[in-house]
């Protein structure tokens, strides 16, 4: 019998055995909702809307104006799209107890577009350097929580490697760009302690705003950190825009939802699941935590996992630029003696129309 293949250990922590599947940040007690938890991506797929003209901003999103000045949104922004030529998939790979996987190799994945197997071109699990948003709830809701949640933010800053570049954008009735794209962590931490909480959440709108941001990016991997604390009340954009709009942006998005243990509105308590289903759409994962104390641990597992993800890159074996849905399946073929594993990977991607 052929011995097991060795798993490659990993900078982050050194203490990890070399020849022992890495497992990091093992006491982190983060919830994640059942629905994303899928060995199998598309089994979890979010049916896509229907969209005429995929490259643009849908009718009824276009329509819209939110904020003024500086720090509004301007909706006549074309969503990102992805190079149909190089589609490329971040992976992340947990096992039962939620604690991160790496060290699985080429052989370990496959890869479907729709029911079509894919050719791996490209292969790699190495810390790349990330486009990084920070979209931070600042509305009323959040006061006994805020301190704790700037805390966060600073753990997560401090996974980031030299190369990262970052913004922020915080959010309560409307949302505000608070900084540009930087390399410096001081310069966010220090536009942070101004933040203050007041007034409604607008978090669909902050969305919005940061996946436009996101077009200004000089990295191909990027992805978005949400810090809230519950669901929408005041955005002008609906929660089917933002996902369709999610849906055809190449970006990552991780959320920290902070819930109380009792729902004080109807859109506190559809929180936890709008926060799900947006991240399942990108491949990204939401955390559900009822105690601010856990925040800043959670937070820097979301900054490690980013760094540490495989990236998988195919040429699709038959390019149509029709505009449609593809759907993306990522299945693993995992060494023998693992316990079950989940994969978490983007859904699938809008083809372009030119």
């Amino acid at each position: 019998m052929a011995p097991e293949p060795a798993l490659r250990r990993q900078s982050v922590f050194s203490a990890v055995p070399p020849l022992a599947l890495a497992v990091l940040l093992t006491g982190v007690c983060a919830m994640v909702p059942p629905a994303l938890a899928q060995t199998d991506v598309n089994d979890a797929h979010v049916t896509p809307r229907d969209v005429e003209k995929p490259k643009e901003v849908p009718a009824e999103v276009a329509k819209k104006e939110v904020g003024g000045g500086g720090g509004g949104l301007s909706a006549h922004v074309r969503p990102l799209k992805v190079d149909v030529d190089l589609v490329l998939v971040p992976v992340t790979i947990t096992d039962p107890l939620n604690r991160l996987v790496t060290g699985l190799d080429k052989e370990n994945f496959q890869l479907f577009e729709g029911n079509s197997a894919q050719d791996i071109k490209t292969f790699s699990s190495e810390d790349a350097p990330v486009s990084l948003g920070v979209i931070f709830d600042s509305s009323g809701s959040m006061s006994s929580k805020m301190e704790q949640a700037k805390d966060a933010v600073v753990e997560f800053f401090k996974t980031a490697n030299p190369q990262d570049e970052f913004f922020m954008i915080t959010f309560s009735d409307e949302p505000e760009e608070v900084s540009d794209f930087t390399s410096s962590v001081n310069e966010i931490q220090d536009k942070l302690v101004y933040a203050v909480p007041r007034k409604r959440t607008a978090l669909l709108d902050a969305i919005y705003m940061g996946i436009s941001k996101m077009r200004q990016a000089k990295y191909p991997k990027k992805a978005l950190l949400i810090i809230s604390d519950g669901g929408d009340n005041h955005s002008r954009y609906t929660e089917n825009e933002i996902k369709a709009l999610v849906k055809e942006a190449d970006v990552m998005i991780y959320a920290i939802g902070i819930y109380d243990r009792y729902f004080a509105s109807q859109e506190e308590r559809l929180g936890p699941a709008l926060l799900s289903e947006i991240t399942e759409l990108t491949g990204g994962r939401a955390f559900t935590i009822d105690n601010p104390n856990d925040l800043a641990d959670v937070a820097t597992k979301i900054g490690i996992e980013l760094r540490n993800q495989y990236v998988l890159g195919y040429h699709p074996a038959k390019i149509v630029r029709d505009g449609k849905w593809r759907k993306i399946k990522v299945k693993l073929l995992p060494p023998k003696g693992l316990p079950p594993l989940r994969v978490y990977a983007r859904m699938g991607y809008y083809a372009p129309v030119e």
